[in-house]
């Protein structure tokens, strides 16, 4: 008889499954052999809700939970701190006591938002955080909460998450690019784009190695490979893009961050350094510039 027929798999809650991540992170955990998701959206699931947390949780009794939710649009946050501190902080302090009463670990997103961005050369997971706006504070403090609350947990920083489906970057930019002659983008806010996708295999390539036991709870960090600017991203997008449709853009023009008006600052480096996640779990970055390719792909319909 095969061992697999003594194989119990392993319950995953995934919140916010509604979003970029969630959503990738439900496909691709749906595929995934010995792990039975529980993808949970915000109508299932509202994480400021204490109660509902409560109840969820111990219905469910997962081996893991997986938070993908969030309030996650940066300059809302500053017309909305008080939505963003309950979500982002207060949300994930609730969530992290309620795993905490029943001993379940904790699998947390966070943002290279929780830092200033002058650190050119990037940011290892011990530099000091020192987020410039509310939702990278907000991002921060819900950190915390969790470091006070729980002891098996696993916070992951990511940045510049793109995808094919709901609010992000490189869709506005798209959509921009075929209404407009002239569009602008920064080329003094360097980062590493990553995609949704790939932020959802590093967290299954997580899941696994703690099903098997390994003790190696924390903070890490996780982006795609290729330091770019804003505007490296977009002029690679537009390449990709045009060889399936005209765009109307016929400029696309660089220019400071802080000519763009933006409500909320950035960070002027969101350069993430992963040697602790190699390390650890042997988790190696995938270059953005081939899951860009993937995405417009999947964007225009030939998956």
């Amino acid at each position: 008889m095969s061992a697999s027929v003594y194989t119990t798999s392993a319950k995953v809650v995934i919140l916010g499954a509604a979003g970029q991540v969630g959503h990738a992170l439900t496909e691709l955990l749906e595929q995934a052999p010995g792990i039975e998701p529980v993808p949970l959206n915000r109508r299932q699931l509202d994480i400021t809700d204490a109660s509902a947390i409560q109840d969820q949780l111990s219905r469910h009794l997962p081996d893991y939970v997986v938070n993908c939710a969030g309030f996650n649009r940066v300059d809302a946050a500053e017309r909305q701190p008080d939505r963003s501190m309950a979500v982002n902080r207060d949300g994930v302090g609730q969530l992290a006591q309620a795993c905490a009463a029943l001993s379940i670990p904790l699998l947390q997103l966070s943002s290279d938002y929780v830092f200033d961005g002058h650190y050119a050369s990037g940011y290892s997971e011990d530099d000091e955080a020192s987020p410039l706006g509310v939702f990278g504070r907000s991002k921060w403090e819900g950190e915390e909460a969790i470091r006070r609350a729980l002891t098996q947990h696993l916070i992951l920083r990511v940045s510049w998450i793109f995808s094919a489906r709901g609010d992000n970057y490189l869709l506005r930019m798209l959509e921009r690019a075929r209404h407009e002659a002239v569009i602008e983008a920064a080329d003094d806010r360097r980062g590493c784009p990553t995609s949704a996708d790939d932020v959802a295999r590093v967290i299954l390539a997580i899941l696994r190695q703690l099903t098997c036991g390994i003790n190696v709870w924390g903070t890490y960090h996780y982006c795609g490979a290729e330091i770019t600017t804003r505007y490296g991203f977009c002029e690679a997008l537009l390449a990709a893009a045009r060889q399936y449709e005209e765009l109307k853009v016929q400029q696309l023009k660089p220019v400071a961050a802080a000519n763009l008006n933006a409500l909320a600052q950035r960070p002027a480096s969101s350069v993430l350094k992963c040697r602790k996640l190699l390390a650890t779990f042997g988790i190696r970055q995938r270059p953005w510039r081939s899951e860009l390719q993937r995405v417009v792909r999947e964007i225009y319909g030939e998956h």
